[in-house]
């Protein structure tokens, strides 16, 4: 069979890191401060947004629909480019491993329930704050989350001694119950969640900013990635058509 070039992503992938960048590119190029802000007041999740005794309805640009797509499109929208370029890092493995098992109608919605699950808990943490969140790390963590479905199975994508198949994303994928008793990926899990406590409990600040990192929005990302990849994967093939696997799987708006 064909193998597929180590470094071969997958089109969705390549757009939707273009898109950032372009994002980022109009904020700071081509947008005054005054626009900037404007842009950040209409287009990032701002807490306070839901709280009338906060902000009268009216007083932040967008109205109603803001209060909807703000769920989803402050992900593609982000502080520098440092912050841009560190999800970025993170998104083309783990971003590439679900395109390539979801398809790119699966894997945007996907994407997009992810942003949304991690604005909500965002707002159930942060309540009334004023502080507008910003950047794809909910989406991000949620792709690493839903990767550990299928990626530690015998014949998956981590096995880095060989070139990769299409198979390899295809292999069938450890059901949530599963999660709980795969050492590995609870290994992984305990590593990512100490990560982002010491982030959340150590307040630790982002460069150019003094704004602490949105992790509770991290968390909210990453466990509806874990819970609901069954939702959007189209491979659930039995196990006799596919190889043996292992038993059970400077705007001072907030970053993440």
């Amino acid at each position: 069979m064909k193998r597929e070039p180590l470094f071969n992503i997958p089109p969705v992938i390549i757009v939707l890191l273009v898109a950032l960048a372009l994002v980022h590119a109009v904020r700071t190029l081509l947008l005054s401060d005054d626009q900037n802000i404007e842009f950040l007041l209409t287009f990032a999740f701002i807490p306070a947004r839901y709280d009338s005794s906060i902000v009268p309805g009216g007083a932040l640009p967008g109205g109603f629909g803001a209060e909807v797509w703000t769920f989803v499109s402050y992900s593609l929208i982000h502080a520098d480019w440092t912050h841009f370029g560190v999800n970025s890092i993170w998104l083309l493995p783990f971003g590439s491993a679900l395109a390539r098992r979801f398809g790119t109608s699966r894997f945007l919605a996907f994407f997009a329930v992810t942003a949304a699950a991690g604005a909500t808990m965002h707002l159930a943490t942060n309540a009334g704050s004023p502080y507008p969140m910003i950047g794809a790390s909910a989406s991000v963590s949620g792709m690493m989350a839903a990767a550990m479905r299928f990626a530690f199975q015998r014949g998956g994508p981590l096995n880095m001694m060989r070139g990769h198949e299409e198979q390899d994303y295809r292999v069938p994928a450890i059901p949530l119950i599963g999660v709980l008793t795969d050492a590995r990926v609870l290994i992984f899990l305990a590593v990512w969640f100490a990560i982002n406590i010491v982030f959340g409990v150590g307040s630790l600040p982002i460069t150019g900013s003094e704004q602490p990192v949105a992790w509770q929005a991290h968390i909210g990302g990453f466990i509806a990635g874990l819970v609901l990849f069954s939702w959007f994967d189209g491979h659930n093939v039995p196990p006799e058509n596919m190889p043996p696997t292992q038993p059970y799987d400077d705007t001072g708006a907030t970053r993440h």
